[in-house]
């Protein structure tokens, strides 16, 4: 897979319904996980069942990613899209990252995460969230 760019949208509990509104819109694939998907045992109960990540692809080769504000954190509407970049080319994904991230605030590291890919988000200079992950499964 080349590496793609698409929106990304945090929503305050209501991802699904979103998700499933656009795919409705749009047509396409959606593939949604929850926080208990991934054993978050800090998400409760209430928590659980909320969107940790949702991708919705369509055939006209349309992409839209969200999930519902991850437990702890603020939801800030107006300030709710971020820009995401993903692919397999490793050093292309670390060669975005070492700019974006410059002087930036990095709210996560460029790592090895639970779901097995290397992610890292940060806030560039401009105010522009930015996530880059670089996919690990073949």
């Amino acid at each position: 897979m080349s590496s793609r760019l698409n929106p990304y949208i945090s929503f305050d509990g209501n991802a699904r319904e979103a998700m499933e509104f656009y795919q409705g819109v749009f047509g396409g694939t959606l593939r949604v996980n929850t926080y208990a998907d991934f054993g978050m045992a800090e998400a409760g109960e209430s928590d659980a069942e909320k969107i940790m990540h949702s991708m919705l692809e369509t055939e006209r080769g349309l992409t839209l990613m969200g999930a519902d504000t991850p437990p702890g954190s603020g939801y800030s509407p107006g300030n709710n899209i971020s820009v995401s970049v993903s692919g397999e080319d490793a050093a292309e994904l670390r060669g975005y990252w070492d700019k974006l991230s410059a002087g930036a605030t990095v709210t996560v590291p460029l790592d090895k995460q639970m779901w097995g890919d290397v992610f890292g988000m940060c806030t560039d200079r401009f105010g522009i969230t930015w996530m880059i992950n670089i996919n690990q499964q073949g």
